[in-house]
């Protein structure tokens, strides 16, 4: 998993209050369980136009939002089922950071535990940025994790909270997996002492 230190990137306002699972992922793209095809699933009824031509008016098909690695959302976003999907589809996009007022429960763990940074800021502040990004020509945001503040277009400083094992794991580049990795001379410790307590269980196995 790559590691999520800083961003400076553009960002896409995308303020729709409760954007689930499934506008983000269909589920007619949840047939595998690997990460192939996320991609052409991503948003795809409201970035296409039923004729698979794509939406003008969706945001990430203008051309200041193309580029974009940020997206600054409205509330609940990534409300509904959850569909690790949704999350793959954003980082294969080329997503790394979400900042918006608030997330829905397992997709904001499923972004942490695929490299993507969900930033809770306020929601007169997510308000504000959005206005920014709606109304001027700089389209720029960035991110500093370590100090753990977002700059806007303008220059404005906000600061954000995030949990500190969360921020190590971003910082560091683990998954649920790697991090349990990290602590293997502990584990290989205590299976040592726990078969030495109890010597019958290691002939068990």
């Amino acid at each position: 998993m790559d590691k999520f230190i800083q961003l400076t990137a553009a960002a896409a306002p995308m303020p729709t209050a409760n954007i689930d699972t499934d506008v983000i992922m269909p589920k007619a793209f949840l047939k595998r369980i690997d990460k192939d095809g996320v991609l052409e699933g991503l948003f795809h009824d409201v970035r296409l136009n039923p004729d698979g031509t794509e939406n003008p008016d969706f945001v990430l098909n203008q051309t200041p939002y193309r580029q974009a690695e940020i997206i600054v959302t409205g509330p609940n976003f990534g409300c509904g089922s959850s569909r690790e999907h949704a999350v793959w589809g954003l980082r294969k996009r080329g997503i790394r950071a979400l900042i918006g007022s608030s997330f829905a429960g397992i997709f904001f763990d499923n972004c942490a535990n695929n490299g993507l940074l969900c930033v809770v800021l306020p929601q007169a502040q997510v308000d504000e940025l959005l206005r920014v990004l709606e109304n001027s020509d700089n389209k720029t945001v960035s991110i500093d994790l370590v100090h753990q503040t977002v700059t806007t277009p303008g220059g404005k400083n906000l600061s954000f909270e995030i949990e500190p094992l969360r921020k190590d794991k971003l910082l560091n580049g683990l998954d649920a997996a790697a991090e349990t990795l990290r602590r293997e001379n502990e584990i290989e410790a205590f299976e040592k002492q726990y078969y030495s307590s109890f010597p019958w269980l290691a002939e068990s196995e």
